[in-house]
């Protein structure tokens, strides 16, 4: 029968006590088997680490030791931008320049470098790598005196700056 009415069987009854509980010492054996889905989840859970993101050296040592790699780029970094605030530009940004490309290096030839990974190996390499590249060609090329002459620079510039 439907609706609310329905025979006594249906209807719980107060004097029945509450219902069995489950068993408290079911017998010991294999869990059950969950099939996990090989796709990717909708939601994400955490964020992956990039690949040879751990450390550089065993936890045993000092914070700072153990990102050698990450404290020689940017103590390299700011050598070049100290020597530039003092009146070196091209020195500067050349010691920048090698400074990333030595960070490419890093992240090619180590397996773990700490905090230098950001993304993957790959991805690492070609921006640190075509970033440092760069800076060192600009300043390579830097005015006055540039030590890299390129031939067509000079009429490239000519030719936008007009």
């Amino acid at each position: 029968m439907s609706g609310t009415g329905g025979t006594p069987e249906e209807a719980p009854r107060p004097q029945d006590g509450p219902a069995p509980a489950a068993d408290p010492d079911p017998e010991p054996g294999p869990a059950p088997a969950v099939a996990r889905s090989r796709r990717f989840p909708t939601v994400t859970q955490d964020t992956a680490r990039p690949e040879g993101g751990g450390r550089a050296i065993p936890g045993a040592v000092s914070t700072p030791a153990r990102q050698w790699p990450m404290l020689s780029v940017l103590a390299a970094t700011a050598v070049g931008l100290l020597t530039t605030a003092v009146g070196h530009p091209r020195i500067g940004c050349l010691v920048i320049g090698v400074a990333l490309v030595a960070a490419a290096v890093m992240r090619r030839v180590l397996p773990s470098v700490g905090m230098l990974a950001v993304r993957s190996r790959f991805t690492d390499m070609i921006t640190y790598g075509v970033l440092g590249v760069a800076i060192t060609l600009l300043a390579l090329v830097m005015e006055p005196e540039p030590w890299l002459q390129i031939p067509f620079l000079e009429s490239a510039v000519r030719f936008t700056v007009r």
